[in-house]
């Protein structure tokens, strides 16, 4: 079965703190769940951009554990 770059074949699970609101955004930090890693961020934009890095990187292991299986 081929896969475009953008479908995630698990679902991930992040957990979003918000420590407070300036200038028109969010402060806080992103637990991502099922690696039990925390990441800090300073605006919505940058929440965005950390847990889209967090699925694609989940998407290419998943991408490299079917292509290593399969061998």
């Amino acid at each position: 079965m081929n896969k475009s770059k953008n479908s995630y074949k698990e679902k991930n699970t992040f957990i979003v703190k918000l420590d407070n609101r300036q200038r028109d955004t969010w402060q806080g930090e992103v637990v991502w769940a099922d690696e039990n890693r925390t990441e800090r961020f300073r605006s919505a934009l940058e929440l965005i951009k950390l847990m889209d890095e967090a699925m694609n990187k989940s998407a290419e292991a998943a991408s490299f554990t079917d292509k290593t299986s399969a061998v």
